[in-house]
């Protein structure tokens, strides 16, 4: 396996070219760094790590995409794709690590043998997605598109905007995720309108929570993923702003956080309702009240969230604070900003 830094990617970053070609070369060889160890499926954390390279060097692809030449072979859409199937495997080992060390000890002895048939229903899923993960990861299309990035790194391609200073085009690669993140329809979820303002419905029950998980709780996994995206792009520009720009990508990072641990409750009851093919809560009683309370738990943390995010000057704060990158000397910074 080939780590070395190519000699052709600059380590100052000057200009736009200069930061998409040091963003892709860090995200790919962490990536790439752990993919025995994924295919060895010796520690479920090289899983998570390769995942997460793939997520960020996907994100880059995105975001630099104006000003990027890549060949067909290394296009977002096949790095996505990659991404996709890990994920699979992924997604099954928090399951797995969720029920048997968060839920299955806090469960009386007759849902734990419920819970002990599930848990053989999930591993054997396990298997056949590390079957899918191996699969893919030998299959001569991922192969090229490793090629595919060497040889891009060895001489990057880029198109005519390459040479423009990147302090001064930032905020024309990081707003129009910022605004897709802004005017996402999830920030009205359980509010109402009141004297001209929107305002954040405090006082719902966890019953009338639930109700409203049930009916149009895909919307928040949509703002998720778009948080993930937003959080994903800012990390590369760190060293380009100062303090407030840090506590905007936590801020997103919370957000992230939060709608995910309601999204993977959520995903825990649908697998354990088509298990025991019939009414969670008759089946399984306290694990079913368990997952509804943690899912009232985000969502209260989430509504803290949402009431900050409602107000027009936060957001006016945050477009302000990406218009005005606070760095002296971009020529100094020698890598974007690592989470």
């Amino acid at each position: 396996m080939n780590v070395k830094t190519s000699a052709k990617v600059k380590t100052q970053i000057n200009t736009l070219g200069d930061a998409a070609a040091h963003a892709i070369e860090k995200y790919f060889r962490k990536t790439i760094a752990h993919e025995t160890e994924v295919l060895k499926d010796k520690d479920a954390e090289e899983l998570h790590q390769m995942r997460v390279g793939l997520r960020r060097l996907r994100s880059a692809v995105t975001g630099f995409e104006p000003v990027l030449d890549l060949p067909k072979d290394a296009q977002e859409h096949k790095i996505g794709k990659v991404g996709r199937i890990l994920g699979t495997l992924r997604d099954l080992d928090v399951m797995l690590e969720s029920l048997q060390n968060r839920y299955y000890p806090n469960l009386p002895t007759g849902e734990q043998e419920v819970l002990d048939r599930a848990l053989l229903t999930l591993l054997k899923q396990r298997g056949r997605a590390l079957k899918g993960v191996r699969n893919v990861l030998e299959h001569k299309s991922y192969k090229l598109l490793k090629k595919s990035i060497e040889e891009w790194l060895e001489k990057p391609k880029y198109g005519a905007i390459e040479h423009l200073p990147i302090a001064e085009v930032l905020p024309d690669l990081l707003l129009p995720q910022v605004s897709e993140f802004f005017v996402h329809p999830a920030w009205l979820l359980g509010t109402e309108y009141e004297d001209g303002k929107v305002k954040v419905c405090d006082d719902l029950s966890a019953e009338a929570v639930e109700q409203k998980l049930a009916a149009e709780g895909t919307i928040l996994h949509d703002l998720r993923k778009q948080a993930k995206r937003v959080r994903y792009l800012m990390n590369l520009f760190g060293n380009f702003y100062g303090e407030t720009y840090e506590v905007y990508v936590e801020d997103v990072t919370t957000v992230q956080e939060c709608l995910g641990d309601i999204q993977d409750s959520e995903v825990l009851g649908e697998f354990l309702t088509d298990f025991v093919e019939c009414d969670l809560k008759k089946e399984l009683p306290k694990l079913a009240g368990l997952l509804a309370e943690n899912r009232y738990v985000a969502w209260q943390k989430w509504q803290v969230l949402q009431r900050r995010y409602l107000s027009a000057e936060i957001r006016q704060d945050f477009r302000s604070t990406l218009i005005h990158p606070v760095i002296k000397d971009a020529a100094k910074v020698a890598s974007p900003k690592q989470s």
